[in-house]
């Protein structure tokens, strides 16, 4: 279902609640993170808090309890781990960030809101140590990417939303492009016989959680140029969704160290218009430090 919001924006609804937004020149795509936490945790234990929204409440090992908080239209407001001494640890803090935007704020004025203008960052890190190729990679090189702080320092934390929806400011961070993760045209499914492809990427997750529980890592989808511009959009988000959760329900990366975001065919790889498997892909990178992490 197509609409137009009163600033403009036009609004694409799909089905499995994702919706698509044009403005100003901008395209993205935002999806439903509380049915998405929810799909991948079946034993949370949920309520419905007074303002709509919901909580979600996740019991970890060593009576450690994750807990997870969503507006009424399933976006994330905050997320914190309580231990057995009740010590709260916060992995994701978005509440300043919607609270400064007007209540009931549609899809497109929040999306336009989430965009953070940054020039690109400046740094004399060699390409491949910037954009690290997975296949060709040693554990300790997949390691140092993803505890590797900001390329360059930034003058405040930011929202889950503007990471997502920011290329300036995700590019603060270094990445792992899974090339060895092949997508047929058209396709978001991973077959069972690649799965083990992803073994050494989440090993690595797992040891820079265990260091800190509270990391986050966001999961980026991509395509190639062939096709609508709207439904690579969709495709790419799911391709990334496929990958977190072969992350956890194979390698038991727990939901919550996980962000996924699709960019279908915005930031190619191999500038071409034609079929092209390196297009195809999902990249991994490590955004703990760029989030705001604490309401103050």
């Amino acid at each position: 279902m197509e609409t137009v919001s009163k600033s403009g924006a036009r609004i694409i609804r799909e089905p499995g609640d994702r919706t698509i937004v044009r403005q100003n020149n901008r395209t993205i795509i935002t999806h439903n993170e509380g049915a998405v936490f929810n799909r991948f945790t079946p034993g949370a234990k949920r309520t419905r808090r007074g303002d709509g929204g919901t909580e979600s409440v996740v019991d970890r090992p060593g009576g450690v309890r994750v807990f997870s908080e969503f507006d009424r239209d399933g976006r994330l407001l905050r997320r914190y781990r309580r231990d057995r001494s009740g010590h709260e640890f916060v992995y994701v803090d978005n509440r300043r960030f919607y609270r400064n935007l007007a209540v009931g704020v549609g899809v497109g004025a929040l999306a336009a809101a989430a965009v953070v203008a940054l020039a690109p960052p400046a740094h004399a890190i060699p390409r491949d140590k910037y954009i690290v190729e997975y296949e060709d990679a040693s554990e300790d090189d997949l390691y140092e990417t993803l505890t590797a702080p900001p390329v360059e320092r930034l003058d405040r934390g930011y929202s889950l939303d503007e990471v997502r929806y920011s290329h300036s400011l995700r590019q603060r961070m270094r990445r792992i492009d899974l090339d060895n993760i092949n997508f047929d045209t058209g396709s978001f499914d991973v077959a069972p016989d690649q799965y083990d492809k992803l073994a050494r990427v989440a090993h690595v997750l797992r040891r820079v959680i265990d260091r800190d529980p509270t990391e986050v890592f966001l999961i980026e989808g991509h395509t190639d140029a062939v096709g609508s511009e709207d439904d690579n959009l969709s495709l790419s988000d799911h391709r990334a969704e496929s990958v977190a959760q072969i992350l956890v329900e194979h390698f038991e990366i727990p939901i919550e160290n996980l962000s996924t975001q699709g960019y279908g065919e915005q930031y190619l790889k191999v500038e071409t218009h034609e079929a092209e498997r390196a297009n195809r892909r999902v990249a991994i990178r490590r955004i703990t430090p760029l989030l705001s992490r604490a309401d103050r």
